[in-house]
Parts: C-alpha cells; structure tokens; sequence
C-alpha cells in the first residue's frame, strides 16, 4: 500500500490544472505516476479524463498495489500543497483498515518521518495502540516492522524519498546520487527514486 498525505487543494475545490489526473497522486506537478510508468513500462495519460482514471485504477488493481492518504482533512493558512502548512490535521485510523484488509504486507510511504510527512503521521497513530517499529534497516530507504494488535500480523514498511519537486534538493544533496551524476551529468532525479522504489514495486 502506498501511503502519502494530502492531495493538493485544488483536488479538493476540482480547480485542475493542465495536466492532472483527478486521481491519488494525480497532480501533474508530482512524479509518483512517472516514476511507476518507467518501473512498470506503461503507457500512461496524463489529462483529467475518465480514460486517465481508468489507467491508474486498472494498473493498481492488476498489481495488488492500495493507496491511502493519511490525512483525512486539515486546514490551511496559505493555500499550498506543502505537508508543513497542515493545521488541525486529523488523521485516518490506518492500523483499523490494515485489520480490514489481510492482503496488505507492506506499506511504501511516500516521504520520511520529518513533519507532517506520512510517516510522521503513520506514528502518531502507531503510538494510540502503543506499537514498536523495530527498525530493520537504517540505511535510505529505512526499513521498519511492526505487528497489528488484533490479527498479530507483521507489517513492513519503507520510507521513500518524496515523489515531489520539493524533495529533489534532498535527493540532491545525497551523496550517492552525486557520485551518479558525477559520472553522468544526464543522470537525473528522477532516475534515483526509480532505482530507489522500483525494488519494493517489484518484490
């Protein structure tokens, strides 16, 4: 399960711009959808049509692939897509629907555990039922575990860099990507998140 924060607000007013998909991840502005297209060779549309929409859901469904925004609702002062400008965020209860879905092993979380990323959420609501994340890798992407209270069932999960313009600066302060594109100056962001996330996409 791919587990992100909030769509942009103009998902929420349907104010699209060219090139959006009025769906998960949908805005033309984020890199979730090329990032996948590559990994997966697709041939994918980015427009706000039903036929877009279809494509995506088509895709998610043939792969087992769920996706679940952690935030239910929250308010803004400056109407941005940043994480950091959520207030009064509530948050959706992601261990219960984890319990409602079985099928579920593994959740890719679209950002690390800075401020009102996914990840910092998803442990806000992990410390209302007093679950352990025992940290199975440190390295980027980190890696965690923890068991679900009810069913006993263990939950991996993997923090990605952000599939957003405003992660490239950190992606490009990595030093593993500067080696890359030391080496290759055509070596591009984006080239790192696919060979980043196109491991937990396979398996």
């Amino acid at each position: 399960m791919i587990v992100g924060t909030l769509p942009p607000p103009r998902f929420t007013t349907q104010n699209f711009k060219e090139g959006d998909v009025d769906f998960c991840y949908g805005s033309r502005d984020g890199q979730l959808w090329p990032i996948l297209e590559r990994i997966f060779d697709l041939e994918l549309q980015y427009e706000t049509t039903d036929k877009a929409v279809a494509q995506r859901k088509n895709f998610l469904v043939k792969e087992g692939i769920g996706i679940c925004d952690m935030v239910a609702s929250a308010k803004r002062q400056k109407v941005d897509a940043s994480d950091i400008g959520m207030q009064q965020v509530e948050l959706r209860d992601l261990i219960s629907i984890l319990e409602k879905h079985p099928s579920v092993a593994t959740l890719l979380f679209t950002g690390g555990n800075s401020k009102n990323g996914p990840e910092y959420f998803f442990r806000k609501v992990a410390r209302r039922y007093k679950l352990q994340l025992k940290t199975l890798s440190k390295k980027s992407p980190r890696q965690y575990e923890f068991i679900l209270p009810q069913s006993r069932r263990a939950i991996q999960t993997v923090s990605l860099i952000a599939p957003s313009g405003a992660a490239n600066m950190a992606v490009g302060s990595i030093s593993s990507y500067k080696e890359r594109k030391a080496v290759d100056p055509s070596y591009t962001t984006i080239d790192f998140r696919v060979e980043q996330y196109a491991p937990f996409f396979k398996e």
